[in-house]
């Protein structure tokens, strides 16, 4: 399968698309978290999204083989670090956090990965992540030592943007951060939309159908919802309503 190539169809078909964050270090791979695959599948999500800012490294490996096995929805990594890396799943979105200025995070640990990447022959999406301002300090922020845009900022965020798609990157991905208190605004959603043009991935502080309806509307082409189903496993059925309008 090209992830990536999926992603672009659904984007001219108009289809609104949603992707499951699992954070391995949070997950009990038993019975519960089984029929929680079969809930998310049930209502026909897009993707299961994994990783995180801090995952120890089994953690990581034994999610991703556990949800190889009892899933058929394709599996994208979302690296924190560079040991995020696994064969059996379906692509990566290889991120590099330009909206900081960390290099680390900009370049380094995406040349740690690199080798292992090539050598599973891993689908790589190439992606700008921008971390905005959720109205607390993230974790990625935390552990990368970076501070998100201002929420106010949207000339910014769009320049940014646009760098990502001067420099050849596929998709962007505007970041809230996981529990954030406010989601990314409308307005720099609609913005970026506009002047970039690329699959445009938004996630964080995303807590109801509404909340998934006003970010598609700005449009949105992937949403990530990650912490709220954590609570509420349930609620996967109100957003994936907002996803068949």
């Amino acid at each position: 399968m090209n992830v990536y190539k999926k992603i672009q169809e659904n984007i001219a078909l108009g289809k609104k698309q949603l992707a499951v964050l699992l954070d391995p270090d949070k997950l009990e791979l038993n019975e519960l978290f089984l029929k929680q695959i079969h809930l998310f599948e049930s209502n026909n999500i897009d993707f299961f999204f994994v990783g995180g800012s801090i995952v120890e490294e089994s953690h990581f490996k034994n999610t991703i083989e556990f949800l190889s096995k009892h899933s058929k929805t394709p599996i994208i990594l979302f690296p924190g670090a560079h040991y995020q890396i696994h064969k059996e799943a379906d692509a990566v979105l290889f991120l590099s956090l330009i909206s900081g200025r960390n290099p680390e995070y900009l370049i380094g640990q995406q040349v740690k990965a690199s080798k292992s990447i090539e050598q599973i022959q891993l689908e790589t999406i190439a992606t700008g992540y921008i971390l905005v301002d959720g109205g607390r300090m993230s974790t990625t922020a935390y552990v990368t030592q970076t501070q998100a845009i201002p929420r106010n900022e949207i000339d910014i965020c769009v320049s940014t943007a646009l760098a990502a798609k001067l420099m050849g990157m596929q998709a962007i991905y505007l970041e809230a951060g996981s529990g954030a208190h406010f989601s990314v605004p409308t307005n720099m959603i609609r913005a970026v939309k506009k002047e970039v043009k690329l699959p445009l991935i938004v996630g964080g502080g995303i807590r109801s159908k509404e909340d998934a309806q006003t970010i598609f509307d700005a449009g949105a082409d992937i949403i990530v919802i990650g912490n709220a189903l954590e609570k509420n496993p349930e609620l996967i059925g109100e957003i994936c309503d907002v996803c068949k309008n």
